[in-house]
């Protein structure tokens, strides 16, 4: 987006160097990394930072305000609420597309939020290996608030750790020898210590929770969850001592409640100009838009752009028996923007990544990751056969 930072990367840009960069990431993560990372960071300038950073504390305010629980208290599945909710969520993730406005300028558009962890560990490494391969201005940085790269482990730690011993805390997956996320869960126990367990490793007692770690019998007090129920339904037939929504004396580190109250569930709350508009499906009693094909129909309870539709038709919205699951959301016209060697332009998706300790007031923005495309849509399994695009970080203007 820096035309003349855009000019010099491209210029010294060589497939040799890209290559490098991979096997590094291979070789941290121990196992070949399944999603593809993109040739290039994205370069922020700080008048984009700024929207961004604005868009999300307006949104934030939405989030700590004192009846937002009452607000999202039906986007929990009734029969998927999590015991021992805790005050606020610790995790915080917020999507926009990268847009051009009537004047030509560079404005972020709300995608999408999640109330739940995303790659921290593997954002951490990514940055530092495309720093190791390739010139990055120093006056473009990928933290926020202050933090270097110690205080960014220390401030995980905090949140994650706490003051618990590390062998009583895990990451929570469901076979996460298979995600591709896996990635992130090795970093993650190489940053922090935390060791990522299978639901189905759980051994419950009572109210308490166990693992054997290293073969040693050893309870858990906290839990770092990486699981949302919808991974679930992929294994009908699972057989387990400990169930989600079991009451249990553990401390959960993103409690799986605030995955469903700050989501899609939440879109229609915010109001700001770089937040398209967004309604309940419901709330148009059958009286829709015109311009449909204007708009993107976006399901409640599904994830991963799953039965996301794009191209919008008025028997798509009437034939939907429960409208109050369902999210029309003006559609966001992503601009290609990044200049590749090849002189063509691919499109930008920015998460800003949050945290928020415990009895803090609010969360706090530690990092964020990008996704490039030249798909319609963004995802990484969207862009498999192009080059140029996938998973990268930006380094945005001091």
């Amino acid at each position: 987006m820096q035309s003349s930072i855009r000019q010099q990367y491209n210029k010294d840009f060589t497939q040799d160097k890209y290559q490098q960069l991979v096997a590094d990431l291979n070789k941290a993560a121990q196992k070949p990394i399944e999603f593809r990372v993109a040739e290039t960071p994205v370069f922020v300038p700080k008048s984009l930072k700024d929207k961004l950073m604005n868009t999300c504390e307006s949104i934030i305010d939405v989030i700590v305000s004192e009846d937002f629980k009452a607000k999202t208290d039906g986007a929990i599945p009734k029969n998927q609420n999590v015991p021992n909710e805790n005050n606020h969520t610790s995790f915080l993730a917020i999507d926009f597309a990268v847009c051009k406005n009537d004047e030509g300028d560079f404005v972020p558009q709300l995608i999408e939020l999640q109330g739940f962890p995303s790659l921290f560990g593997f954002q951490y490494l990514l940055s530092e290996t495309y720093q190791k391969h390739f010139s990055i201005p120093e006056n473009y940085e990928f933290l926020f608030n202050g933090n270097d790269r110690k205080g960014y482990v220390e401030a995980l730690r905090k949140l994650i750790v706490g003051n618990e011993s590390i062998e009583n805390v895990i990451l929570l997956e469901i076979y996460p020898e298979i995600q591709k996320t896996r990635v992130d869960f090795d970093i993650t126990e190489g940053l922090i210590g935390v060791k990522a367990v299978c639901l189905t490793k759980i051994i419950k007692e009572g109210r308490q929770l166990f693992y054997l770690n290293d073969g040693v019998k050893t309870q858990i007090k906290r839990i770092y969850n990486r699981l949302i129920f919808d991974d679930l339904t992929n294994f009908p037939d699972l057989k387990t001592d400990f169930n989600l929504t079991d009451d249990v004396d553990v401390e959960w580190i993103g409690h799986p409640n605030w995955f469903f109250r700050i989501s899609k569930f939440t879109m229609p709350f915010f109001k700001n100009e770089f937040i398209p508009n967004c309604r309940f499906l419901n709330e148009y009693k059958g009286i829709f838009p015109e311009n449909l094909s204007d708009f993107v129909l976006k399901p409640l309870f599904s994830f991963a752009g799953s039965g996301v539709i794009i191209n919008v038709k008025k028997e798509d919205l009437t034939s939907i028996i429960d409208p109050e699951n369902y999210i029309l959301q003006e559609k966001v016209k992503y601009e290609p923007i990044i200049e590749t060697i090849d002189g063509n332009k691919v499109k930008c998706e920015i998460r800003m990544l949050y945290i928020w300790q415990k009895d803090e007031p609010r969360p706090i923005l530690l990092t964020n990751l990008a996704r490039l495309s030249r798909g319609e849509m963004i995802g990484v399994r969207y862009n498999k056969d192009f080059d140029w695009v996938g998973a990268s970080v930006c380094f945005m203007e001091k």
